[in-house]
């Protein structure tokens, strides 16, 4: 078709927008919703020219170009013009008919106003020898011209920061994990040395992450550092680890104990009901997934302010042990390592859950590229954070030995609960709505951060490229936060949280040390690499033998969690070859995708991240 006439249907498509602009949308997504079995068996090759349209790559930089720089309301009105102009170039043997002299005409008195107007979201055309003109398709990867450019900003204070460590670790494991410690130590005198032993081992970590984190400046934390030293490969199992067993599970963890706390008031004499506890779970998943879609401001504020209501249930039982202690009842710590547990094996579960508890000191690493001033902040909100949980967390422990028996602890998860009936009479409904305020807090901690990582992986191509992708308005991860609020959700259908605990312990910690050996390797293959930070080669060496035990030992002490977790780790690989390594699919599994892709990026209005200038 002449490259005039595909013009002109552009002009004449803008001024009709206004009568065919609901229609025609209603029309494509109709044809999409009811076609959508043929189209997945066809894999889009041309199943009616109506469903191309929809999911044309054209489409989707001209709609989402207009989008970027016109706002919503302007670009749907445009957008119109595109979309004729496409059908035009597909029918054009009854759409268009031949130019005529009138029409040839008009076009040539239009104003130079006119015509900017008409061919400003005009796809882009090549003509070719024999007077022909085609679109050009564009590629997926576009990026659109806006204000500041469409890429995450660094909007994370220090004080931000602080909030997101604490309010990431500070969330189910203090009010769960004492139960699991004490299990597998024993005494009360060995649990609080083994909470004592997790937050100095959190602080090596973190004092290693420090250095990693301010050497390779991307969010991503260990998946970064890992596609760093030892190439695609590992990297890609670790954030397989990550993004299906760690952070969905541990977002159902956090969940399920905010929903039990929230239950416990209304069933004060009995066991809470599996259902509704975990529709709550659900639910809390839900609105936390739809504030990190919405802002970033919004979900640092929604971090900031349960951070300190959950600070100020410890502090409340801080002080109340401590009352306790004055009065004299400190009759659990006489003989406190007496039946203390030897076994290794054991105590290392006791080590899981501890860590659970502490499960969160990395996480600001995954959204480095948002903090400001990385260099000087990053290593500031680590070394406060991880000071401040470790005592909260040792004080806490003392106050619960101060009133509730080791015996009642084992028998009972809610050790939380079982403190405050004992001491707060009629008010002790106040400790599970704190409790519950804490979890909530850090279900949204981890929901923020886990978004950064699928982001990261599918900007690196080892995820699905959706991904990767930003909301053109309001510039969050929109299709990672959903991936995450849905996989969590799937984790929800087990309510076994210890269990859940050991699969997320043994993945946890095998990923976290590759992370710490990636120091060390980077430190011998690249010696000259800019590091702003540099900690002493014997913290990384202790981190890595400790890590060594913490992953070969529950193997031995809990075979079936351990070996499913690990089952699961070794998924990846095969996942890897397929749809990594394996470059020559069928041209049907490319066109799904990429169809599928730009309908997505329609429906949720996402670009990639422009690239920064250097």
């Amino acid at each position: 078709m002449p490259a005039n006439v595909e013009k002109e249907a552009n002009w004449v498509a803008l001024w009709t927008w206004s009568q065919a602009d609901i229609v025609l949308r209603t029309v494509c997504i109709g044809w999409l919703i009811t076609n959508m079995h043929d189209f997945v068996a066809e894999a889009g090759e041309g199943l009616c020219p109506l469903l191309g349209l929809v999911t044309s790559p054209t489409i989707a930089r001209d709609e989402l170009d207009s989008l970027g720089r016109l706002g919503f309301r302007e670009a749907c009105r445009r957008r119109i013009g595109t979309l004729v102009v496409l059908i035009a170039s597909d029918w054009s043997t009854f759409l268009v008919p031949e130019e005529s002299s009138e029409s040839r005409q008009k076009r040539t008195t239009m104003s130079d106003k006119q015509k900017e107007a008409a061919y400003e979201h005009v796809p882009q055309v090549d003509s070719k020898d024999n007077g022909e003109s085609i679109v050009i398709e564009n590629t997926i990867d576009f990026s659109i011209p806006s204000a500041g450019g469409v890429t995450l900003k660094p909007k994370i204070s220090l004080l931000n920061g602080i909030t997101v460590i604490v309010g990431s670790i500070i969330g189910s494991g203090i009010f769960v994990s004492p139960r699991g410690v004490l299990a597998g130590t024993g005494s009360v005198g060995l649990s609080l040395v083994i909470w004592i032993l997790c937050g100095v081992y959190s602080m090596i970590g973190a004092y290693c992450y420090a250095e990693l984190g301010t050497a390779i400046v991307r969010s991503g934390a260990d998946y970064a550092y890992m596609l760093e030293a030892f190439g695609p490969f590992v990297a890609f199992v670790r954030l397989w680890v990550e993004c299906v067993i760690v952070r969905p599970c541990t977002t159902a963890i956090v969940a399920l104990t905010f929903a039990y706390y929230v239950i416990e008031p209304l069933f004060p004499d009995c066991d809470q009901p599996g259902i509704p506890v975990t529709l709550l779970a659900a639910v809390c998943i839900l609105v936390l997934t739809f504030v990190n879609c919405m802002d970033v401001t919004w979900a640092t504020r929604v971090q900031d302010i349960f951070t300190y209501a959950k600070m100020l249930a410890l502090i409340l039982i801080i002080i109340t042990g401590f009352v306790q202690l004055g009065r004299g009842e400190y009759e659990y710590f006489q003989n406190a390592f007496e039946d203390s547990k030897t076994d290794i094996g054991e105590i290392s579960l006791a080590f899981y859950s501890g860590l659970f508890a502490y499960n969160g000191w990395n996480y600001l690493n995954f959204v480095i590229e948002e903090l400001k001033d990385p260099y000087k902040n990053l290593p500031k909100a680590i070394w406060i954070s991880i000071v401040l949980v470790t005592t909260v967390y040792t004080l806490t422990n003392i106050a619960y030995f101060t009133t509730v028996s080791p015996n009642e602890i084992l028998s009972g998860a809610a050790v939380a609960v079982m403190f405050s009936k004992r001491l707060y009479s009629f008010m002790w409904w106040i400790m599970p709505i704190f409790v519950s305020l804490s979890t909530f807090g850090g279900v949204n901690g981890i929901l923020f951060t886990t978004a950064r990582l699928f982001y990261v992986g599918g900007r690196e191509g080892h995820m699905p490229q959706i991904l990767s992708m930003v909301q053109v308005q309001r510039l969050t991860p929109l299709p990672a936060v959903l991936f995450m609020g849905l996989l969590s959700l799937v984790y929800l259908a087990s309510s076994d949280i210890y269990a859940l605990i050991n699969y997320v312990g043994f993945a946890t910690w095998l990923s976290i040390g590759l992370a710490i050996v990636s120091l060390l390797y980077l430190r011998y293959k690249r010696p000259n690499m800019p590091r702003p930070i540099k900690v002493h080669l014997v913290w990384p060496i202790i981190y890595t033998l400790v890590t060594i035990y913490l992953v070969v030992l529950p193997l031995y002490a809990s075979p079936t969690e351990t070996g499913i977790g690990l089952l699961i780790i070794l998924t990846g690989v095969p996942v890897y070859v397929i749809f990594v390594v394996w470059k020559s699919k069928p041209k049907a599994f490319y066109n799904f995708m990429d169809n599928m892709t730009t309908f997505l990026q329609k429906l949720l209005v996402v670009v990639p991240e422009e690239k920064k200038a250097q």
